[in-house]
Order: C-alpha cells, then sequence, then structure tokens
C-alpha cells in the first residue's frame, strides 16, 4: 500500500488510495462523530463564498503541500472556465470570491479574472505565497495591482524564523518572503489603520496542532517588527490535513495512526458550526465542483446532480450533504481550522 501511494502518478488513482489509507487508520468514523452530537447529516447554510484554483503550477513544492503543487505541475484553469465561474458569481449572489493555486498568480488569466471580479463589486482574496512576488520581473508589480483592486492578501509564513519556515517551504524562502512582505507594507498593506488586508498563515511543521491563534500572532507581530519592521493585519493557524504530501510524509515516518487519533481526540462539536465547506463551493481548475478545497485534492465532487460550473445551479447545490471523510477531523480539532483560521 505505501509503496503504491508514493509512486503514482496519477491524481485520481492518488486521491482514491490516500482516502482508502484514511480508513484503514480510522478511530472512529466522521460521519458518525457528527450523528453523535446531533447532527445526520452536514449541510450548507449560503454560498457566499466562492473559492477558485486556478491552477497546481507553483513556483514552489512546500513539504505541506495538500495541492501536491510545484513548477512541473501543468493543470491549469483556462479563460473559458473562468468565464462560467464569473457567470456563476453573477447569478449565486456571492461576496467573495477566493482565488488560490498553487500559485494563482501564474495563471496567465489571473489579472484579467481579478479586474472582472472587482468589476461586478465582489471581495477578492488571493492566497499569495510571497515568493512569487521576486520570482519573475512579471511578478514585481504584483503589491500595486493588488491594492489597485482592492485585494484582501492571505500569505503563508510558517514561522517568524528562517531556520523553521525554510525547513518546511524550501531553502531562500523566508529571505523573499520578508522582502515581498515588506514590497507590500511599502504600498500600505498590513498597516495599522489600512483597508489594505495582508493576513499570515501559520500551520505546525509536523504532526500537531497548532497553538493559540492570539498568541501566536502577538508573537508574530513583535518579533517581524523588532527584526524586520514588518507590519501583517492578523495571523490565521490552520492545522496540517493528513491529505496529499504531508499524508505521504505521516506514512514515511510512521506517524498516521498518531496523529489521526489526536486528530479524533481534539475534535470540538463547536468548531462543526462553522467549518468553511457550509458556507462556499470550491471550483477546480478543471471546472469541477467541491464541498471545500480539501475535498477537490482528493476528488471527492459535490454530491449534487450539479457537478460542474458551467452547470451551476444555487437551489440544486443549497440541497447537497456535504461530503465528508476521516480527513475533517482536521477541521474539527482544538479551536478548529478554516481557511480563515481557527473557528472558535
Amino acid at each position: 500500500m505505501l509503496k503504491s501511494l508514493l509512486a503514482t502518478n496519477n491524481p485520481l488513482s492518488k486521491a482514491e488510495t490516500q482516502l482508502d489509507k484514511l480508513a484503514e487508520v480510522a478511530v472512529f468514523p466522521f460521519g458518525e462523530t457528527v450523528k453523535k452530537f446531533g447532527l445526520t447529516t452536514l449541510q450548507p447554510r449560503s454560498l457566499s463564498v466562492f473559492q477558485l484554483n486556478l491552477g497546481k503550477m507553483c513556483n514552489q513544492a512546500c513539504a505541506h503541500c495538500h495541492v501536491d503543487a510545484g513548477p512541473d505541475r501543468k493543470e491549469i484553469m483556462t479563460r473559458e472556465v473562468m468565464q462560467a465561474c464569473l457567470d456563476a458569481i453573477r447569478v449565486s449572489g456571492a461576496e467573495t470570491v477566493d482565488l488560490t493555486g498553487g500559485a494563482p498568480e501564474m495563471n496567465p488569466d489571473f489579472r484579467w479574472l481579478v479586474e472582472q471580479l472587482t468589476a461586478i463589486n465582489v471581495h477578492v482574496i488571493v492566497r499569495c505565497n510571497l515568493t512569487i512576488i521576486l520570482a519573475n520581473k512579471k511578478y514585481h508589480d504584483l503589491p500595486e495591482f493588488f491594492k489597485n483592486n482592492n485585494v484582501e492578501v492571505i500569505s503563508s509564513l510558517p514561522c517568524y524564523t528562517q531556520q523553521n519556515t525554510d525547513a518546511q517551504r524550501g531553502d531562500g524562502v523566508f529571505e523573499k518572503s520578508i522582502k515581498a512582505l515588506k514590497m507590500l507594507n511599502e504600498v500600505g498593506y498590513g498597516l495599522e489603520g489600512s483597508e489594505l488586508k495582508l493576513h499570515l498563515v501559520y500551520n505546525p511543521g509536523g504532526a500537531s496542532l497548532p497553538g493559540n491563534q492570539q498568541n501566536l500572532e502577538r508573537d508574530y507581530k513583535k518579533r517581524l517588527k523588532e527584526d524586520f519592521d514588518i507590519e501583517f493585519t492578523q495571523l490565521y493557524t490552520i492545522t496540517n490535513l493528513p491529505i496529499s504530501r504531508f499524508l505521504d510524509s505521516l506514512i514515511e515516518q510512521n506517524k498516521l495512526e498518531e496523529y489521526m487519533e489526536k486528530l479524533v481526540n481534539a475534535y470540538n462539536p463547536e468548531a462543526l458550526d462553522n467549518v468553511m465547506c457550509r458556507d462556499m463551493i470550491s471550483v477546480g481548475w478543471d471546472g469541477g465542483l467541491y464541498d471545500c478545497d480539501f475535498n477537490q485534492m482528493l476528488e471527492m465532487k459535490v454530491a449534487s446532480t450539479t457537478k460542474r460550473i458551467e452547470d451551476f445551479n444555487k437551489e440544486q447545490l443549497m440541497d447537497r450533504n456535504i461530503r465528508v471523510h476521516q480527513h475533517c477531523y482536521g477541521c474539527t480539532a482544538g479551536a478548529g481550522s478554516s481557511c480563515g483560521g481557527a473557528l472558535v
């Protein structure tokens, strides 16, 4: 099982194998845990957020990446699929569009899409890995572009020290991230009183849960200000979910069962009320629809007759049951975890 899991290059085959592996080490099925606390099924509350995966191409290949993104990935969202997303967003009443990847900025139609979204008055979030700003001259003006379109920027910075950040994201990443953060600060992002929001994301370097979000934010703000004169708006803590590269790492270290037990034992029913899948729809680079970004990476399409963005039907999607599996314990452990950080 381990050999086939690590060797396969077929995304669907790998997704199926990973789901099987999670089922094998199940301490208690997530769906049954939900029922224990009074919910027969998990259902959506709204479609206020569209999260669009613009492709798996990235200038980095982080050890914890649940997308398996990297420079060698070719999957990318076409303008045709983007147009279908725009059409759906217009009729959905969605308030926010969250652009992710890979590095979403590497999609050749990224700027066109952001401008189109700005024109229809939806709030745009971009999940920027920071180093992309310095990767090539054509990206150097991204801070100004973000500012001109009032984009909210969310960026991963696993630690405020070089050693820990580079260990998780690659040599030289911390230094480039600091330079990029300074460039964002220079145009007004993250400064006290500024409407230009710059959030940082912390996720643990190994098989542990994040610490207290408020305490970590305080430490980050102190160290980044003192050491580099950098400011940011908020820190989000996100739990590493046992899928993709992180799952491979847990298996290699023989820590998968231990980590799953840790997540299950930390289950928090209060976090379940606020999980991101209840208010969003995730759109894959190819137009497929998913309950969340994590389900997307496991090829778990929505349980609805509407399975593609070009067939968007809000009524049908609101009537669906959200699909769950063992990885969902990651979003409901401790203080909870979502694209916007801790939940409780």
